[in-house]
């Protein structure tokens, strides 16, 4: 029988038109071209541009310090770890620095996941399964979400930062787990934890805390949003965090009772299905670690530059989101004029990333502004120069 051609579209032509659809609707991403190192000055597409878009908080991604212990780690170690931890992957330096993140934030254990993204997947995939109950804060970061989904557990999202609502929510349902951002990574304002823990333990549920942009950053010690609040493991018994953002180096850990490691090692596949991170790079983050705790001052001026940034935006009558940490967002509302703003920053020379949708929901797109410690007091003036120049939109939407 001889056969008709298909009306289908092939699979090349679906993906092509799905492309088209996404610059239609300005929602097209491109990566851009580094030279040299993660720092405030930097080669982007063959230009010098001073950045505002990365989450080196402290600076300490460029150390010479960290970058010598990397170093020294290869000629001891090699390049890779050549395996998962659970087979021959393990190394002296890999434990060396879980226990010093143990130490770090106060809890009998910590382990090690090669990104925040597979810690949040094996984490919450471990804990939680079919039939149990998942309440995630709207706003989480999607890897939490998607830790929930994997697990395959009923899974109820609360509106952010609601506490009322999430109390509602979970008066008749039996809760395994509360999952929150300790600082949210594009709103950079805090979870309630003090509420969440007292709803949490009312209900017999853990709470996950993913302080990724709180360590390092918060506390007087930097020990992260819970330091923050006052708040210990008994309040939050897993603790999440990310070492690629204020330490400066790549990875992640959980921390928590010893039960709960062991059940990771045991349970998680995210950790038993992957190599190891190179050892070289544990070494790192223990120089970068030891750096953050004796050099107190980075975050004394990280919060400088914070409150030089808000007043300032403040005197120009920016509508900034209100928010204590390094995340400052600039919200423009459509995504269209989110990169408007951003194509005339990097004109002059400021290389500030627009978040539009899926990232943010739809109307709220945003310039993304990020301080570092290692930015000058110049540095935020020529920020805060720019910014007015721009063409405002009008009115500024607010938060849905």
């Amino acid at each position: 029988m001889e056969q008709t051609p298909s009306s289908h579209p092939s699979p090349e032509t679906e993906l092509r038109l799905r492309l088209e659809a996404l610059q239609a609707q300005s929602l097209y991403r491109r990566r851009r071209l580094r030279d040299g190192p993660q720092q405030p000055r930097m080669g982007i597409d063959g230009r010098p541009m001073l950045s505002f878009c990365s989450n080196d908080y402290l600076g300490l991604a460029n150390h010479p310090e960290v970058i010598a212990a990397l170093c020294d780690g290869a000629r001891r170690w090699g390049v890779g770890s050549g395996a998962a931890h659970l087979v021959n992957g393990h190394s002296r330096s890999h434990q060396a620095l879980e226990e010093s993140l143990a130490e770090f934030s106060g809890r009998p254990r910590a382990l090690l996941f090669s990104t925040g993204y597979m810690a949040n997947l094996g984490i919450i995939s471990a804990l939680a399964g079919r039939n149990d109950w998942v309440f995630e804060d709207r706003f989480n970061h999607a890897s939490l979400l998607d830790g929930a989904l994997l697990s395959r557990a009923r899974l109820c999202r609360y509106p952010h930062a609601d506490t009322q609502a999430l109390q509602r929510l979970i008066a008749s349902t039996p809760a395994r787990l509360i999952v929150t951002d300790g600082v949210f990574s594009m709103d950079g304002d805090l979870a309630p934890l003090p509420e969440l823990a007292a709803i949490a333990r009312a209900s017999g549920a853990w709470l996950m805390v993913d302080d990724a942009h709180g360590l390092g950053v918060l506390g007087p010690e930097g020990r992260g949003t819970l330091e923050h609040f006052g708040l210990g493991p008994k309040e939050v018994p897993i603790l999440m965090g990310t070492l690629g953002k204020a330490f400066g180096t790549f990875g992640a850990f959980v921390a928590g009772p010893e039960e709960l490691i062991e059940t990771l090692i045991q349970s998680a596949r995210s950790y038993l299905y992957t190599t190891a991170t190179p050892p070289a790079l544990a070494e790192a983050t223990l120089a970068s670690l030891a750096i953050a705790r004796r050099e107190h001052w980075r975050r004394e001026r990280l919060a400088e530059w914070i409150e030089r940034f808000r007043t300032g935006a403040a005197r120009l009558g920016l509508n900034l989101m209100d928010s204590p940490t390094p995340i400052q967002p600039l919200l423009a509302g459509s995504a269209e004029q989110a990169l408007a703003w951003s194509a005339a920053l990097e004109s002059e020379g400021l290389l500030v990333t627009a978040i539009r949708p899926p990232t943010v929901p739809a109307g709220t797109a945003r310039l993304r502004i990020t301080l570092s410690a290692t930015h000058s007091a110049e540095d935020i003036d020529r920020l805060l120069a720019a910014l007015a120049r721009l063409p405002l939109a009008e009115p500024t939407p607010s938060r849905p």
